[in-house]
C-alpha cells in the first residue's frame, strides 16, 4: 500500500504551483529585510548611506561591532538582560499559571467576577506616574525588582492560559484523579502541568521576548549603570556614538565614530536579536500549538 501513488490532476498541480509561488513570495518579503540588516551591519558606512547594500555586504568591515564591543558595559548588560529575562519569565509564568488554572476550574466560586475584574484592567490603567509612585513606595527603585514586579502578570496571557486549561484538560481526567485520591495540588502538579507544555512554551516565549527587549522601564526606574539591561546600554551607545562631540575630545576618534554611526543601528539590531533567534527554533512547535489551542478553541 505504501508504494501506491495518487495521480494529481492538472488543476491540483496548478493549485499547488500557486501555493508554492505565494510561499516563495512571502519568504522573500520576510527574508530580504533580515538579510539587508545583517549585510548592512558588516558593510562600509559609505555604501550603507548610499543605499548600495542589498543582501550581500559591500566592502565588508567589522567597525560597527568593534565599536559596540569596545564598551566595557556590554558584558554586564548581557548578563543583566539574561537575569531579567529568566527571572522575569519564571516569576511571570508562575503567577500566570497560578491565576489561570483556578479560573479554568468550574468549582471556583465567582470566577466570572474575577475574570471580569482582570479584564477591566486591560481597558483602564493608572498610567506612568501612578505606577512610578507605586514602585517608589515599595522601595524597589534602582533595584532589579523594579524590572520584575511591575510587569509580573499580563491579563491577556492569563486568559489564553485559562482557555487552554479549559479546552485541553477534560473534566473526566479531573474526576478520575479525584477518585484515585489525588489532591488538588497533586492534580495540578502531576496531571495538568505535564499536559500544559505547549501553553507554557507560549508564555515563556512571549514573556521572555518582552523582557529581553524591554528598556523603557529600566530607563525610568534604574539609575545605576551596573543594573542596566543590554537594550538600554545599546541605546546609550547609539546615542553617544551619533553625538561624539559631547563626550570625545580627540578629533580623529570623533571622525571615526561619525563614519560608523550609520552602521551602529544595524549592528545593534543584530546583537540584540541574536539570542532570541537562537532560542526560538527550540520551542517553535510548542509555541504554534499552544497559541492556536489557547486563543481559538472555545
Amino acid at each position: 500500500m505504501s508504494g501506491i501513488k495518487i495521480k494529481e490532476s492538472p488543476s491540483d498541480r496548478i493549485f499547488l504551483g500557486l501555493i508554492y509561488a505565494v510561499l516563495i513570495l512571502i519568504l522573500i518579503i520576510v527574508a530580504y529585510p533580515l538579510l539587508n540588516v545583517l549585510s548592512s551591519s558588516f558593510s562600509d558606512s559609505n555604501a550603507v548611506v548610499a543605499g548600495r547594500v542589498s543582501i550581500f555586504p559591500v566592502e565588508p568591515t567589522l567597525a560597527a561591532y568593534k565599536a559596540i564591543f569596545a564598551s566595557s558595559q556590554l558584558l554586564t548588560g548581557y548578563l543583566n538582560s539574561i537575569f531579567y529575562t529568566i527571572a522575569g519569565f519564571l516569576f511571570q509564568v508562575s503567577l500566570t499559571v497560578m491565576v489561570a488554572y483556578p479560573l479554568a476550574r468550574k468549582q471556583l466560586y465567582g470566577r466570572g467576577l474575577i475574570t471580569g475584574l482582570l479584564v477591566f484592567t486591560m481597558f483602564f490603567g493608572g498610567g506612568l506616574i501612578p505606577t512610578y509612585l507605586v514602585v517608589k513606595s515599595l522601595g524597589i527603585l534602582d533595584t532589579r525588582w523594579a524590572l520584575i514586579l511591575p510587569g509580573a502578570l499580563a491579563v491577556f496571557q492569563v486568559i489564553v492560559a485559562r482557555t487552554f486549561f479549559q479546552t485541553s484538560v477534560p473534566d473526566e481526567l479531573y474526576e478520575a484523579a479525584e477518585l484515585d485520591g489525588c489532591s488538588e495540588i497533586g492534580i495540578f502538579w502531576r496531571i495538568v502541568l505535564p499536559l500544559a507544555k505547549p501553553i507554557l512554551a507560549v508564555l515563556v516565549l512571549i514573556y521572555g521576548v518582552n523582557n529581553w527587549n524591554a528598556y523603557f522601564d529600566a530607563m525610568i526606574y534604574l539609575n545605576s549603570d551596573h543594573l542596566f539591561p543590554l537594550q538600554l546600554i545599546l541605546r546609550n551607545i547609539l546615542i553617544l556614538n551619533t553625538q561624539p562631540g559631547k563626550i570625545m575630545a580627540d578629533p580623529e576618534r570623533m571622525m571615526a565614530l561619525q563614519e560608523i554611526a550609520a552602521l551602529l543601528k544595524y549592528a545593534l539590531i543584530v546583537v540584540a536579536s541574536l539570542p532570541v533567534l537562537i532560542f526560538y527554533p527550540f520551542i517553535q512547535k510548542y509555541f504554534v500549538k499552544g497559541m492556536m489551542i489557547g486563543s481559538l478553541k472555545g
